[in-house]
């Protein structure tokens, strides 16, 4: 049965307690971890976050003008300037004058 079918049968159920995913959204579903967040160093210098992912704290260098992708099933990154952040997968952390922001 059409995932859209269920839910107007279960009403607002949880689709777990109603049925299935369908082959459609669990593609999508598990797809959504190919993704992985960014970071963008618009300073002249070399800029360092430590990311904190499965346990594990790696220093990520970023030299001047680099793009860098990581962090594809969520982490804890800490920024340049020390704030500590979560990440899903999806953002873009853009750092600029030795701050980094999520955007």
């Amino acid at each position: 049965m059409p995932c859209e079918m269920q839910q107007r049968r279960c009403g607002n159920t949880d689709i777990a307690k109603c049925g299935s995913l369908s082959s459609r959204h669990r593609f999508l579903a598990v797809s959504g971890s190919a993704f992985a967040a960014s970071a963008v160093n618009k300073d002249a210098e070399t800029r360092t976050l430590i990311v904190t992912e499965g346990g594990g704290k790696t220093e990520l260098a970023l030299a001047a003008g680099e793009t860098v992708e990581f962090c594809p099933n969520g982490c804890f990154v800490t920024l340049p300037n020390g704030d500590l952040e979560a990440l899903t997968g999806s953002e873009t952390v853009e750092i600029s004058g030795g701050v980094g922001r999520i955007k």
